[in-house]
């Protein structure tokens, strides 16, 4: 299998990075790239198991577009035994991730710096245990709708790497946000649960807020916390 023509949306480098930013990508990244992944070196988007990269951990986690890594690096040190994949093509996202782990001192995280429908191609099947979408780019003009993660393209493959009983856990601002992600999340076979509204303001016991959530309260968004079990 070759990897299908795709289009990516967003932004990929932002403003100029620091030069501790740029020794941390120069330094550090190598070593904790997920392999495998990469289509020039996978072109024929072989399957590669993750756990070979982590050793002996309990089960897999995945964090889709983990911004600056405040809430990636939280869980992997409250949950050492966990091996932790976070993916971001935002290149000052990844830099500011790879700070906090050399802060934090955590050995259990590995990184995607890129699309992650390139991740989930060499994924194999029902390997992971979570999954955390967490403020992700709203898109939100409605031409651009499609453009979101919840949407068939990444939810069917999402679902097809999930285990049986393996959490989905999405957070966002935005209500048209929330719609979209109760209307296309179930179908693609997954269960709410916290299907009433009343529900969707509290956050898990482990959460950890971050910049973007941040961000949103300080400007009098509302927080969502949506919570779902596959199938």
């Amino acid at each position: 299998m070759s990897r299908p023509a795709r289009n990516f949306y967003g932004r990929r480098k932002g403003k100029a990075l620091k030069p501790n930013q740029r020794r941390w990508l120069e330094e550090d990244l190598d070593a904790l790239v997920l392999p495998g992944v990469d289509p020039v070196t996978n072109p024929e988007r072989a399957r590669s198991d993750p756990r070979a990269v982590f050793g002996g951990v309990r089960a897999l986690w995945l964090e889709v577009g983990f911004g600056g890594g405040e809430h990636l690096v939280h869980q992997a040190e409250c949950n050492p035994d966990i091996g932790l994949i976070g993916c971001e093509p935002f290149l000052n996202g990844v830099a500011m991730l790879l700070g906090r782990i050399r802060r934090a001192g955590v050995g259990n995280i590995r990184v995607h710096p890129g699309d992650v429908r390139d991740l989930f191609d060499v994924l194999p099947d029902r390997c992971l245990a979570r999954a955390f979408l967490l403020y992700p780019d709203p898109w939100p003009k409605a031409r651009h709708h499609r453009r979101r993660f919840v949407t068939p393209e990444h939810l069917e493959p999402l679902a097809r790497v999930m285990e049986p009983g393996a959490e989905f856990r999405v957070a966002t601002d935005i209500p048209d946000y929330v719609r979209q992600t109760m209307e296309e999340v179930p179908p693609a076979g997954f269960d709410c649960l916290n299907p009433d509204p009343a529900d969707w303001h509290a956050p898990w016991e482990d959460w950890h807020s971050t910049r973007y959530e941040q961000k949103a309260l300080r400007e009098g968004r509302v927080p969502h916390y949506l919570t779902f079990r596959r199938r």
